[in-house]
């Protein structure tokens, strides 16, 4: 059976849940992957609501469609982020922001995904996508040197904020996803191999795979898939185009806002950049990879009501990439 597509709804967010459904069943989606933010997914509420829950389990059943993860990323990034400032003010909760106090903020930010997971198992959700932040993003560029104990630290850093958060997941028979992503603990190959070591390589603790992230960074998403087989939670299919031709453009981006033509890189259609996707879906084959496939639409060139429907076209005949029903060698012989 062909994996299920999903539309993320973070990018949704301005409507109601309910329009969200309506759009993404007509589209012809087969699920959703709910955020945690607009009034898509309410974790306050779905805890202290004895309601709630079966109210948004109505909303998904009255248009065929399915959860299988909710998304945490706001307030996810908030747990090791420094500094907390008016970036994280304007993605957080106010009960999460409280009086902004930076140290209050992290961890109410804890608690939040500690309760994101109780929420998502209420909904029968076994899967939390989230970032994670990082105390130690900001010294990416290296200039003043970077003493290695500040770099041990930060990973340490991570390791006990999340420990109790991982806790909690396994009680309740959920995973955190982590997105793979510039500005969180876990950004490449060797970023996210240490901070896998960081937490004692517990279950609890796996990866959303969304390539975009990797093809603006230059590096392998369908090799990442292979070398992280047994942490691939949840997929996000994202696009990106690198434009760095000619001398100006960086990939840094040059602090220019999304769908400015002078970045040296954008998110642009599914199926439109630079994302090896017949690759990467035949190493998702090579793993066993066998769960949601979800639409992450931000094009900002492209109207979302005509690029959500064009990216689930594509990635529907992406996912019909399905494993042979019998190995190459037990059809032909292993050669030699």
């Amino acid at each position: 059976m062909p994996r299920p597509v999903t539309l993320f709804t973070g990018q949704w967010a301005d409507l109601p849940f309910e329009e969200v459904c309506r759009r993404a069943a007509e589209w012809g989606y087969d699920g959703v992957e709910i955020a945690t933010w607009g009034d898509h997914f309410q974790v306050d509420l779905a805890l202290s609501d004895d309601t709630y829950v079966a109210r948004k389990r109505e909303v998904l059943d009255s248009h065929g469609l399915q959860a299988w993860a909710v998304s945490a990323h706001m307030v996810g990034q908030a747990v090791c982020d420094a500094p907390i400032d008016d970036r994280h003010r304007a993605i957080l909760p106010g009960r999460v922001w409280g009086d902004g106090d930076a140290e209050g903020v992290r961890h109410r930010a804890a608690k939040e995904l500690k309760d994101t997971a109780r929420a998502a198992a209420r909904l029968g959700v076994d899967t939390v996508v989230g970032f994670t932040g990082s105390s130690i993003w900001y010294t990416l560029a290296m200039f003043p040197p970077t003493p290695e104990h500040m770099i041990d630290r930060g990973y340490a850093d991570f390791a006990e904020r999340f420990t109790p958060i991982l806790d909690v997941f396994d009680a309740e028979g959920v995973r955190f996803a982590h997105e793979v992503h510039p500005t969180e603990i876990a950004y490449d190959y060797y970023s996210t191999r240490r901070a896998l070591d960081a937490v004692g390589n517990r279950p609890a603790f796996g990866l959303n795979w969304d390539p975009s992230h990797f093809v603006w960074q230059d590096l392998d998403p369908a090799g990442f898939i292979l070398d992280f087989a047994d942490r691939i939670y949840h997929v996000d299919c994202k696009d990106a185009k690198v434009r760095t031709g000619d001398g100006r453009r960086g990939r840094l981006s040059s602090h220019l806002p999304w769908g400015d033509p002078r970045r040296g890189w954008d998110f642009v259609s599914t199926g439109r950049g630079d994302v090896p996707w017949e690759d990467c879906f035949r190493a998702l084959n090579t793993i066993g990879y066998d769960g949601p496939i979800s639409v992450e639409w931000e094009d900002a060139g492209m109207d979302r009501l005509i690029g959500a429907p064009e990216a689930l076209e594509f990635v529907r005949g992406m996912a019909r990439i399905e494993p042979p029903k019998a190995s190459f060698d037990a059809a032909f012989g292993s050669g030699g």
